[in-house]
């Protein structure tokens, strides 16, 4: 298994508790245990916003539960799944590590409103961060068998942005990007809840993939007319926005590192049904102009040469495009000084002398500034939107390959079955399981200004007035979380 650290140390780049973290890990373990499992691999087709999440946009929401449409509704027996889910414990501990008892796995097998038989189960699970006693993290499993797919399903590559990778990489039957997308519609319309309207937008945003709008609507037709509800109109979702916004924090605040405005969102609905129902077409915009012999970087995967801290700060600024909120740099100068410029990020670009920079607009400058991609310090998503006055380069999707912190505690495929754990084992992992009981996590801030580190039990970035390194006095603001602590 993975350490702790590296659980750690990802939740820290990310702004995000360990244990949101952890469950991303193991959800992508148990992903490659389903689809190892040659009972339920050509079966079950995985959907929803963790496939959103884990097949199409690595930086993404965080997202909780499993869920999959099953073509064989035989396998919707609790027998057979107890059976299965054995099998695809066993097969998880050997390769990561993961312990997933099979004795406390449920299914619960019902009728759903349409008179089909559904099943939600429930997957607890021990990781390198979870408490070893009191009730373990679980994963919910949400199972049908009559939904409509539309369109064919494809192989898609898992994201596992961890240290114990599978050389051959995890793959995923999932719905395609047209029946997903669609999906996320027509939730939409039918429960209006906030990650659907935050997946609808986001889907919509992403140029590189987007559907043709006929191609799109014809999936929406069809998925309700299964579920006989209308089509999705503006006016009818208004009826729920105030239930909408009230819920959005709640909803959504634990499985992003920085919450959107719910406006910056529903704002833009009535462009994307003025799209999908061929009213009008949004307004191209053009890429922001620099050096011409200045080459775009799509890929996730940055140059070595870079430092090691470039590779989460610039996840950090992706997810700050993404969602179209501002990103505060921590910026050296070549002469050394600091500054702290909010810029709308728009593009990664090498020139041709090799030097890559982030490419944006200054907010208090009111301008256009590159930003050498080595001479930026640290980055913090704010909750300041911005509508783009340029094309947003830096997208959202593919994979990104995350270094890892320590070693791995265990080699891959060691065969050993959790229940046969020696007495000298159980003894370290219940030392291990007091010490985590008793200390709390401890949130590390940084001063943007000074640069001055400060240690919280509480996540609060808010700094008070505090004297600086050279006697000077730096003004209260928000620092940027640098470490978290166990």
């Amino acid at each position: 298994m993975i350490s702790k650290q590296e659980i750690i140390d990802s939740a820290t780049n990310m702004s995000l508790t360990p244990h949101v973290v952890e469950k991303d890990f193991a959800l992508g373990w148990i992903l490659a245990g389903i689809f190892a499992n040659e009972k339920l691999a050509d079966s079950w087709i995985f959907k929803g916003g963790t496939c959103l999440k884990k097949c199409y946009f690595e930086t993404y929401r965080f997202s909780e539960d499993l869920d999959f449409t099953l073509t064989d509704e035989s396998h919707l027996d609790e027998g057979f799944l107890k059976t299965a889910f054995k099998e695809v414990a066993d097969w998880v501990y050997n390769e990561s590590g993961i312990e997933m008892p099979a004795d406390s796995q449920k299914f619960d097998i019902y009728t759903n409103p349409r008179g089909s038989i559904s099943c939600q189960g429930k997957l607890p699970y021990l990781g390198p961060v979870s408490p070893r006693s009191g009730g373990m993290p679980r994963i919910k499993l949400d199972l049908t068998c009559d939904e409509r797919v539309v369109l064919a399903p494809v192989k898609r590559p898992v994201f596992h942005p961890y240290s114990d990778e599978p050389e051959g990489k995890i793959f995923a039957l999932s719905y395609c990007y047209e029946e997903v997308f669609g999906e996320k519609v027509r939730a939409l319309a039918e429960r209006t809840r906030p990650r659907d309207l935050y997946d609808v937008i986001n889907l919509f945003r992403n140029d590189n993939e987007k559907p043709a709008a006929p191609v799109l609507l014809d999936v929406i037709k069809q998925k309700c007319e299964f579920k006989d509800i209308g089509l999705p109109q503006l006016t009818e979702l208004e009826k729920h926005r105030d239930d909408l916004t009230g819920s959005w924090h709640g909803m959504l605040d634990h499985q992003l590192p920085a919450l959107p405005s719910v406006d910056n969102y529903w704002d833009a609905l009535g462009v994307f049904f003025d799209w999908l129902y061929g009213i009008s077409e949004p307004v191209p915009l053009s890429a922001l102009s620099s050096a011409s012999d200045d080459v775009v970087i799509r890929e996730r995967k940055l140059p070595s040469t870079l430092p090691s801290r470039s590779q989460p700060i610039l996840e950090i600024v992706r997810f700050a495009a993404a969602n179209r909120l501002c990103v505060q740099l921590t910026y050296r100068k070549e002469h050394g000084e600091i500054t702290t410029p909010i810029i709308e990020p728009y593009s990664l670009r090498q020139s041709n002398a090799g030097n890559i920079s982030l490419h944006g607009f200054d907010v208090s400058k009111d301008g256009n500034r590159s930003y050498r991609v080595d001479r930026i310090q640290a980055a913090q998503v704010t909750n300041q939107s911005f509508a783009p006055r340029y094309e947003v380069e830096l997208t959202a999707n593919g994979p990104v390959s995350v270094l890892p912190t320590a070693s791995r505690t265990r080699g891959f495929a060691s065969g050993r079955n959790p229940t046969m754990r020696s007495a000298p084992i159980r003894a370290r992992a219940a030392k291990r399981s007091r010490a985590v009981a008793s200390y709390g996590p401890k949130y590390v801030y940084q001063c943007p200004t000074c640069q001055k580190k400060f240690t919280r039990k509480k996540r609060d970035s808010k700094l008070n007035k505090h004297k600086n390194d050279w006697g000077g006095q730096c003004t209260g603001r928000s620092g940027f979380l640098i470490e978290m602590k166990y």
